[in-house]
């Protein structure tokens, strides 16, 4: 009977063991097609406009006039493209000092109470809803930078204030992980040297967590290049390229979101919208492809 009943456990478990494989074989290869469809559905979209749509990929790419409903139409996204890049850099300079010194804060300083006071702030600003940072970005920084600096005060610069505090928790999360995981050793070394607390911060700490706090900036800026609805309310959505910081500008987000909604699937327009999508599912490869080489540097 022992026997018996050890063999229909074993049996058991085995039955068990191939049920949860397969299981986890069907959604990893789920996973998969559906990327591959993504990729494929978006890349055969976006590459219409330079193979049937006669658009070169110049002009594209560095035209600086969008016209796409004229009688001669151009398809100029060079506007949208440095705007992209332009509020995110921004957005990622503003951002990455303050939350470096957040982590720093809750990690270094007072890692008691700093923690307890920073920790819940910061994750309310990650739950908090785009449209809510895009009408306080209109309802204060917007009136702000008009009664501040020369211009209407939508632009470039509205846009990168905004998104600077949506990546804030982002960053912000990653660096604290990085110097919480940083071994204590290292920093009781530092101070058995007669080294002081700033003195281990800037050249102990911080030049050893660097890599795994840029994979936190990567990640910030990645979800600032993608970010729409919120920029959308507060960068004027104008097709030229900004000259200042307070001059209106668009970015690809944002004018795909305002114009795939009024074409006609399949025409040059919709196609070189596609084309915009296929930009941004580029760069954000590019940011996945750079957080990787992070994270293998701070293995090394």
């Amino acid at each position: 009977m022992r026997v018996k009943s050890k063999k229909s456990r074993l049996e058991k478990h085995h039955i068990e063991d191939l049920v949860g494989r397969s299981y986890m074989a069907f959604c990893v290869l789920l996973l998969i097609v559906i990327i591959i469809s993504m990729v494929y559905f978006v890349a055969s979209k976006g590459l219409s406009t330079f193979i049937t749509g006669g658009v070169s990929v110049s002009e594209f790419f560095f035209g600086t006039k969008w016209a796409p409903e004229a009688d001669t139409p151009s398809f100029g996204a060079f506007p949208f493209i440095s705007g992209s890049f332009l509020v995110t850099l921004l957005a990622a300079l503003i951002a990455s000092p303050l939350s470096i010194c957040a982590a720093l804060f809750m990690t270094e300083i007072v890692p008691g109470w700093g923690k307890k006071l920073l920790q819940p702030v910061i994750e309310l600003l990650a739950g908090i809803p785009s449209v809510v940072y895009g009408f306080i970005g209109l309802s204060v920084i917007v009136p702000f930078l008009r009664d501040t600096f020369p211009g209407q005060g939508i632009g470039v610069a509205a846009g990168a204030l905004v998104l600077s505090v949506m990546i804030l928790p982002t960053i912000t999360s990653v660096a604290a992980d990085a110097l919480a995981a940083l071994p204590q050793n290292l920093k009781e070394s530092s101070f058995a040297l007669g080294a002081t607390r700033w003195q281990t911060i800037s050249r102990v700490i911080l030049p050893t967590t660097m890599p795994s706090i840029m994979t936190g900036v990567v990640l910030g800026m990645a979800r600032a290049f993608g970010e729409a609805l919120a920029v959308q309310m507060v960068i004027g959505n104008a097709p030229f390229v900004p000259k200042s910081l307070f001059e209106s500008a668009s970015t690809l987000t944002s004018v795909i979101t305002l114009s795939m909604g009024n074409t006609t699937m399949g025409s040059a327009y919709n196609n070189a919208l596609w084309s915009m999508a296929l930009v941004l599912m580029l760069m954000t490869f590019a940011f996945v492809g750079l957080v990787r080489l992070l994270e293998r540097r701070n293995k090394i």
